[in-house]
């Protein structure tokens, strides 16, 4: 444990600066990516949920019009 805190304590002392820079294009990018991920994470949960759910209105649908005729 000791030593894991002597390599962090010497990271943190001895840093050295990466002079990057994210211009405005890449962080659009990367927002309009992390939206996009949760909206397919969403897309995927809604078709997993709501097809089975047609599939089974629709069987109960079908017994309702065959029983009235």
């Amino acid at each position: 444990m000791s030593k894991i805190l002597i390599s962090l304590l010497i990271l943190f002392l001895f840093h050295s600066s990466a002079y990057a820079y994210i211009g405005p294009g890449m962080g659009g990018g990367i927002i309009l990516a992390t939206i996009g991920i949760v909206i397919a994470i969403f897309a995927a949960i809604f078709g997993i949920i709501w097809f089975p759910i047609k599939r089974l209105l629709k069987k109960i649908k079908e017994k309702k019009s065959k029983k009235s005729q």
